[in-house]
C-alpha cells in the first residue's frame, strides 16, 4: 500500500465526506488482500495483484474519485455474485458501485464484493 500521505495529497481537492468513504475503502480492501498492489491513476486508485499481472488481468477493484460520489468498481464485476444486486453498469465485464454518504454505505456487502472478486481468476474466463 501507498503512504497514507500519498494519498491524502491525492485527495487534496475531494470533499472531505468523500475523502472518508475514501480511506475507510482503502482500509476495508487492506485488511482482505495483504497483498495487493496499489496504485494511483488520474481520476482515482486502482488494486491488483502485482505478481500475476496488472490492474486488468489481475484487478481487485478501484475507486474512482467523482465530483459529487466516489465510485467503487470491479474490473470483471460481472462474473461475481452480487446477491443484493448492488453493482451497476452493462458493459461487457465491468460494475460498479456509486457512493455518496458514508452513513449509507452498504460495507458488509462491499466487503463480500471484494472478497469474491479477489478470488475471481480472468484467466478461467473470455469476455465475446
Amino acid at each position: 500500500m501507498l503512504p497514507f500521505t500519498r494519498i491524502k495529497q491525492f485527495l487534496e481537492v475531494t470533499p472531505s465526506p468523500l475523502c472518508e468513504i475514501v480511506f475507510e475503502l482503502r482500509n476495508l480492501i487492506a485488511d482482505i488482500t495483504l497483498n495487493a498492489t496499489e496504485d494511483i491513476r488520474p481520476g482515482g486508485i486502482v488494486y491488483y495483484f502485482g505478481d500475476s499481472g496488472g490492474p486488468v488481468s489481475a484487478g481487485i477493484c478501484g475507486i474512482a474519485i467523482k465530483p459529487d460520489h466516489i465510485r467503487l468498481y470491479f474490473t470483471h464485476g460481472a462474473f461475481i455474485p452480487d446477491p443484493k444486486k448492488l453493482l451497476q453498469g452493462s458493459g461487457k465485464a465491468m460494475r460498479y458501485i456509486r457512493l455518496k454518504h458514508n452513513n449509507e454505505v452498504p460495507w458488509a456487502d462491499i466487503q463480500d464484493l471484494i472478497e469474491e472478486h479477489t478470488n475471481f481468476d480472468s484467466r478461467s474466463f473470455k469476455i465475446v
